[in-house]
This record gives structure tokens, C-alpha cells and sequence, in this order.
């Protein structure tokens, strides 16, 4: 028997899962404005977060919440980590016992310094969380590029029976147990991205990319690990891999962020310009508190912080970081 999917949240990235599961099983789109669902459902495209790009011709729409969730054996969450616990509640009510509930999301819960699973969890008890993670630049994806992906969840069995739900002939998964690896290897890779794009839009070079990405992946692990991830899941592609991606790439948007401030721009110019959300300005804040109550040492994280919070500019960071001491490479710091 086929599932029947259900994906909550209209942005690119929704709108991107959304399209590959719905040529695998029956899928539903919720978008908030009737508009896009209208569009997707006659055009079959969204223009306003995919520009240009047409989505899958059997992708269903609807602006009406009951309608997407009441029938679904299974959720995926596309909504922004700032607005995961106010849809899970709208959408609660509705959602059949022990369906389970995949987040797409990259982020903290800014109020309590949640991973998304973790809201999962404490709005809808009985329903098995998971997460989508792993070097996901929506567009390429659509447009057909090779790419892959990591589905985590706590249950082997689960996470390897919904598996083939996401799965295209371009587009591969793999599993992983470690759920809480995955989730922050995806929400601390956005807080370097900015890092690496103020070193791009500075025009600091190759070689100071390389360094902010390697040292970034320290920071990430040092951390991941003290909250109780698997180091193994930092070199994969939830780590190691999403990292390269979002450090590089023009589709970032949380690079774009970095790149402006690199030029010089404010936090506040950059934002007003900008239709979706970079996740890891809001995070570079959490990250930090987090950082101090687990003792780990993040000094790239740190200047980040103090660029988008603190009014210190990209050349400032920088400069912090070439003052900070050198240690033996396994040390922190």
C-alpha cells in the first residue's frame, strides 16, 4: 500500500521534496497562501522561492491545513525552525495516532534553543520525529542535478521503510540512527557559511576559504559531539558535506549573507532584500550559548556572532581570528 505524503511549508525547499516524494507516492502540498497553492496545482511551478523551474506534474496543492494532514501516513515539515512549534500545534489536531513527522529544517527554536525533532517530540508524543538533511541546494535539485541526502531517525526499521519515500533516480539517501548528529550538523553548518562568505565578499582568497571551512568543521564536531552526536555523522554527508555546499555555493543563502557583510553591508540592508530565511544569523546567537554550556571553544562561531548581534564588521572578525592563539590542530581553538 502506498503512503500518502504530506508536506507542510511552500518555500523551495518544500516545494523541492514535495516534488521528488510525489513521484513515489501520493503527495499534498499545504502553503499558507492559497495563491501558491493555486499556482502549483494549474502551473505546476512557484514562482516566487523556484523562479523559472517546474515542479512535478503529479504534486497536489492546498491552502487548507485538515484537507493536507488528516489523510497522511506521513508528515514532512517545510516550515522555517521559527515557525515549526506554531504549525505542529495548528496541525496536531488533525494528524491520524503514530504518523510519523519529518523535518526539513536547519535550525534552533530561538525560545528554547530546540532542534527541531526535539519540538516534534513535545507537540505531538507517539509520532516517530525524523530529519532531511545533507548538501540540498533546492534549484540544482529541481533542475535535475545528482545530489544526496541523509534521512535520520532513532528507529532503524522506520527510517529504512520510509527510505524509498524520498528517493529519485538522482537524488539518494542514505540512513542514519544518529538524529541528533544529523539535525546539528545541518543547524551549526549555517553559522560557518556566513563565516566563509565574509571571507568571499572580502575577497580573502581560496586559501582563507579552505581554512574557515576545515576549522568550521572542528568547531561543528567539538560541539556535536558534546551534545551527544556521533563524530562519524560530522565527516558525512550531514556534516562534512552540507558544510562544502552551503561554504561555497552562490545558492546559499546564509553565503549570500556573509558575502554582503564581506562588502561591507549591515545585517538589517541584507535581510530587508531577501524573500527566504538565513538560519544561521538567528543561530549564531544560540550557537554561542550553547558553546558556553557545553565548555566547547568556537572562535569562528564567535565572530560571526558578534557580526550579526554585536555590530562588529566582517574585517573585524577576521582580524579577531588571525589575533587568536595557534595550538596542536587537535586542540580546540
Amino acid at each position: 500500500m502506498q503512503l500518502r505524503a504530506a508536506i507542510l511549508g511552500g518555500g523551495s525547499w518544500g516545494s523541492t521534496v514535495a516534488s521528488i516524494v510525489s513521484t513515489n507516492t501520493p503527495t499534498v502540498l499545504w502553503a499558507r497562501d492559497p495563491a501558491t497553492a493555486e499556482e502549483i496545482n494549474t502551473r505546476h511551478s512557484n514562482e516566487r522561492y523556484l523562479p523559472g523551474l517546474e515542479l512535478h506534474s503529479k504534486l497536489t496543492a492546498t491552502s487548507d491545513l485538515e484537507e493536507a494532514a488528516a489523510n497522511a501516513d506521513l508528515i514532512i515539515m517545510g516550515v522555517p525552525s521559527k515557525a515549526m512549534r506554531a504549525t505542529l500545534t495548528e496541525a496536531r489536531k488533525y494528524v491520524r495516532p503514530w504518523v510519523p513527522v519529518i523535518s526539513l529544517s536547519k535550525g534552533f527554536e530561538p525560545e528554547t534553543r530546540f532542534r527541531m525533532t526535539e519540538i516534534i517530540k513535545e507537540i505531538m508524543p507517539g509520532h516517530p520525529p525524523g530529519v532531511l538533511t545533507g548538501p540540498n541546494l533546492a534549484k540544482e535539485i529541481v533542475q535535475g542535478y545528482a545530489a544526496a541526502s541523509v534521512l535520520a531517525m532513532e528507529d532503524e526499521v522506520i527510517v529504512r521503510k520510509l527510505k524509498p519515500v524520498f528517493e529519485s533516480n538522482r537524488f539518494r539517501v542514505y540512513t542514519n540512527t544518529d538524529m541528533i548528529g544529523c539535525e546539528l550538523g545541518g543547524a551549526l553548518k549555517n553559522v560557518i557559511a556566513i563565516a566563509s562568505g565574509m571571507g568571499d565578499g572580502a575577497g580573502a582568497g581560496e586559501n582563507t576559504r579552505s581554512a574557515v571551512i576545515t576549522r568550521g568543521l572542528a568547531e561543528i564536531t567539538r560541539l556535536g559531539v558534546a551534545m551527544g552526536g556521533q563524530p562519524l555523522t560530522f565527516a558525512g554527508l550531514a556534516g562534512l558535506g552540507d558544510l562544502m555546499a552551503t561554504c561555497t555555493s552562490s545558492l546559499s543563502r546564509n553565503h549570500h549573507v556573509g558575502e554582503e557583510l564581506g562588502k561591507g553591508r549591515t545585517v538589517d540592508e541584507i535581510i530587508k532584500e531577501m524573500n527566504q530565511v538565513a538560519e544561521g544569523i538567528n543561530s549564531s546567537a544560540i550557537v554561542m550559548e550553547l558553546a558556553e554550556k557545553y565548555s566547547v571553544e568556537m572562535p569562528i562561531a564567535e565572530e560571526v556572532y558578534k557580526v550579526c548581534h554585536k555590530g562588529n564588521t566582517a574585517r573585524q572578525a577576521f582580524r579577531g581570528l588571525l589575533r587568536a592563539e595557534t595550538r596542536s590542530e587537535a586542540e580546540p581553538g
